[in-house]
């Protein structure tokens, strides 16, 4: 018995041992799909060449884990961008590794699932020109990496803009440092590793970054099938944690520092909500924070809108210049024919008198002469005061809309600041109300800063008071004096209108907050006029009761 017991573990052991045997045999043999790759030599620390010459990075080591997982064959090939993209395009390659999303590229490529968000920040010289949103770089020379995301981006939005294509971003930014063009526009972690890797301290980002772009693997439609297996691998690698660890590797040092800052805050989380617990109540405070989210949710999306309706606006200063220069024009020949034509009535007064004298009665475009006679001086000179009121105004739009540095600071008696921004809002105030008044002090005080500026900043306030006023009979003021010592310049705008919440009253600066959301308030002036406000070492301040009107108060410190 016991010997039958030892041969039939014998034969079950050398069966099991023959069927492991073969298995490996089987896998082996089967073929794998080879893929081509392609990806951008110069773009660390997603993918780039090593000291040594090899492919690295994040993203290459990303696609040899899902090459692993999927059990696919890779060849990476590594190039410039242009000629990765236009071996997508034209077949050369089968996957784009590290391609970003859009609209306009997803008519003629598919995406994977993306494996990195990347920011695009503008770079700019030190004692470069500066700019305070991506809006604004019209006019100016930027450089791009050659068919880069951001190189569409600018031809699409800003085609005013002077785009200058280079290869890499490491050489648009070398470009940039050597005192060439403006701006350069590249993604924001591959160009402070770079700038940090080439010494280049002469350059900083500035601007608001512009929106996170979603990096994937692209290939044509012939290759969807791949796009499939790669976004398949891309969540098996997800679950496994092993895109996590890839991820630790090449950006951990910058992520540490907020790992332990999360385990904090998860720590600090749990004890808040163990006491919570014993207190009670619990279920009655979750109810209201997840009312509060939705709320800021919807408060958010209606920012991102008006995000949107503002850059469009922020084109209409060049627009209001080029309107201003075609109106000079007709304005330039009214006031130079306006003197010949009074010149020349004058002369024929005396002709005219004798022709009256021998007609009895003169009419000229069915009018009696005497009364052309007593009438026309009046009528030239109210078309000459009305041109020179036309040519003022053009010229105050023309120096507001003039885009100037903040850097440029002179002497400005701000009496005439006020006038100036007082006949660009002349058409406000009279729909507005009609008893505005303009109290300017007689001593003309002076400040140092720029006078556009604190133009913007008048107007501002100017059209926010009108926007309170409820009817015509309400008032509107606006004075400038000195404060009891004589140290500090006040400018006032006052106004009769609804008044604001005491409530609202500190958040009136705060980006965004505005209480005329319904009417299309962005809730951006505001927060631009105090920061120039600050900027002239000056402070911005409001009064207001709801029902009585509002004082706003902006006060600088004035010239000794």
């Amino acid at each position: 018995m016991r010997t039958l017991i030892l041969w039939l573990f014998t034969v079950l052991f050398g069966l099991t041992h023959s069927y492991a045997d073969t298995r490996p045999t089987i896998e082996t043999t089967a073929p794998k799909r080879v893929v081509h790759i392609a990806a951008d030599y110069n773009y660390p620390p997603y993918e780039f060449l090593d000291e040594e010459g090899q492919p690295a990075g994040y993203t290459v080591e990303l696609t040899y884990a899902i090459a692993e997982t999927m059990g696919l064959d890779i060849d990476l090939t590594m190039t410039d961008w242009q000629s990765a993209y236009t071996g997508l395009l034209d077949g050369t390659y089968d996957v784009l590794q590290n391609i970003a999303y859009s609209e306009e590229r997803a008519k003629h490529i598919f995406f994977s699932s993306p494996h990195s968000i990347v920011s695009q920040s503008l770079f700019a010289r030190k004692d470069g020109p500066h700019v305070d949103d991506i809006s604004e770089v019209s006019g100016y020379e930027v450089i791009v990496q050659n068919a880069s995301i951001m190189h569409e981006y600018l031809k699409q939005n800003f085609p005013e803009t002077t785009i200058i294509p280079a290869p890499t971003h490491s050489a648009a930014l070398r470009l940039l440092a050597s005192g060439k063009h403006d701006f350069a526009l590249t993604a924001n972690s591959p160009s402070l590793y770079l700038s940090q890797e080439m010494g280049l301290s002469n350059l900083e980002p500035i601007a608001r970054p512009v929106a996170g772009q979603r990096l994937s693997y692209g290939a044509l439609p012939v290759n969807e099938d791949l796009m499939a297996l790669f976004s398949e691998g891309l969540a098996i690698l997800k679950n496994t944690g092993r895109q996590q660890e890839i991820y630790n590797k090449w950006f951990g040092t910058l992520d540490q520092s907020k790992t332990q800052w999360k385990k904090l805050g998860q720590y600090a989380f749990y004890t808040i909500l163990a006491l919570l617990f014993i207190l009670g109540g619990i279920m009655i405070w979750n109810s209201m924070l997840r009312k509060e989210v939705e709320r800021r949710s919807e408060q958010i999306k209606a920012q991102q809108e008006q995000l949107i309706q503002a850059d469009k606006m922020a084109s209409l200063g060049v627009l209001v210049s080029g309107v201003a220069h075609e109106i000079n024009n007709p304005t330039g020949l009214l006031m130079l024919n306006l003197p010949i034509l009074r010149s020349a009535w004058e002369d024929a007064l005396p002709y005219l008198d004798e022709v009256e004298k021998e007609h009895a009665r003169l009419y000229l475009g069915g009018l009696s002469y005497q009364r052309l006679k007593a009438e026309i001086p009046y009528l030239l000179d109210e078309m000459q005061h009305s041109t020179d009121r036309i040519r003022n105004i053009v010229n105050d739009l023309k120096d507001f809309a003039r885009e100037q540095p903040d850097e440029i600071w002179q002497e400005v008696n701000i009496n005439q600041v006020v006038e100036t921004a007082v006949r660009l809002v002349d058409k406000s105030l009279r729909n507005a109300t009609e008893h505005f008044a303009l109290h300017l002090d007689p001593r003309n005080p002076k400040i140092m800063g720029n006078p556009q500026r604190l133009e913007q900043v008048i107007i501002n306030l100017v059209l926010n008071a009108c926007d309170a006023l409820e009817n015509k009979s309400q008032a509107l003021t606006i004075s400038t004096s000195l404060n009891p010592d004589q140290s500090e310049l006040l400018l006032a705008v006052e106004d009769q209108g609804c008044g604001i919440d005491q409530q609202a009253l500190p958040r009136l600066t705060d980006p965004f907050f505005t209480t005329k959301r319904e009417t299309g308030g962005t809730g951006l002036g505001l927060s631009v006029s105090a920061g120039i406000v600050k900027a002239h070492k000056g402070r911005l301040s409001f009064e207001s009761s709801v029902g009585k009107g509002t004082v706003a108060i902006a006060s600088f410190p004035i010239l000794p």
